[in-house]
């Protein structure tokens, strides 16, 4: 609230500014980052208050907004509601969480004909408080999906220049593991490693709910299934079934089927297995070890990954 006074103006008339607004808290997704364990120990973030407004109509500025820059695939959710609030996939791409209040309106607004000298002002909006729950979904082309041992990082580590963990009892990986897989003509494109599911991952066994969410990003999924199993599409349907039951949007996802460990397994035994293979879904037969079928699985994941972007 403020009034013109001035030499020879005794009584010049409202002229009080508007407020500032207060600042946003804005998210920006940031292609650079991987992880977000740069926000771990920062649990209060706080944008600035605008500034209130001063004679001659003069607006006060408004409050910093605060940008927390976080990697593509991160998903803001309100911790109350659990309502996605914001989901970031491109690099760049900025949405604002939470807005600043509002700035409140000088005395000049308020004049009339009949109210001259008014002696109120509007107050500004008070700020936004709530607790948001930042989760991060990998982005991947191709998502391995298999039973702990069944040959995933192995398969990562010749396709890719990824270094996963490898050794010879379940659960090895413990973290998702992404690689880039160099392809003809220089083109490329992104596996993910999750780690393995197990019957009933999606009721939270095994290492199940911390990753199946992983899976949810990935364009194309490729089940791996070892040659040494005793029933190939019983164990597929195991995993399908697991993954449906996770959330069941993940039924439309395109499929490839890839018997792991083919080295491990007799002729008689493979030509066998090739009789007992699920009917909907494209197979190959693979030995990462002794890097056999590697090309021929290249060439089915690109062009199923080409068909997918077309749709």
């Amino acid at each position: 609230m403020h009034f013109r006074r001035e030499k020879h103006v005794p009584k010049g008339g409202p002229d009080g500014g508007d407020g500032g607004r207060g600042g946003h808290i804005i998210l920006r997704a940031n292609a650079q980052l991987w992880t977000l364990l740069h926000l771990k120990y920062q649990k209060h973030i706080k944008a600035d208050s605008g500034k209130g407004g001063e004679g001659g109509r003069r607006t006060g500025a408004e409050g910093e907004d605060v940008i927390i820059e976080v990697p593509l695939g991160t998903i803001a959710r309100h911790a109350e509601t659990n309502e996605v609030m914001a989901e970031l996939t491109e690099d760049g791409q900025e949405l604002i969480l939470l807005p600043g209040g509002r700035g409140g309106l000088g005395n000049t607004h308020f004049k009339s004909a009949t109210q001259q000298t008014p002696y109120h002002a509007q107050p500004g909006e008070p700020g936004q408080e709530a607790w948001i729950i930042l989760e991060l979904k990998l982005l991947a082309d191709v998502g391995l999906v298999g039973f702990p041992n069944a040959g995933k990082s192995t398969l990562l580590s010749v396709m890719s220049a990824a270094r996963p963990e490898i050794a010879d009892y379940p659960f090895t990986t413990l973290v998702p593991n992404l690689g880039v897989v160099a392809y003809r003509d220089y083109k490329s494109f992104v596996m993910a490693d999750i780690p393995g599911i197990i019957e009933g991952a999606s009721q939270g066994k095994g290492l199940g709910l911390r990753f199946l969410r992983h899976i949810e990003r990935n364009a194309v999924l490729l089940f791996l299934v070892p040659a040494t199993s005793e029933n190939i599409e019983a164990d597929y349907q195991v995993l399908a079934n697991e993954l449906e039951a996770y959330n069941p949007e993940l039924a439309d996802k395109t499929r490839v089927l890839a018997v792991t460990k083919i080295d491990l397994v007799d002729d008689e035994t493979l030509d066998r297995t090739k009789s007992n293979l699920p009917t909907n879904v494209p197979a190959v037969f693979i030995s990462s070890v002794q890097q056999r079928g590697l090309t021929e699985l290249k060439d089915l994941l690109w062009k199923t990954l080409t068909q997918t972007v077309d749709l």
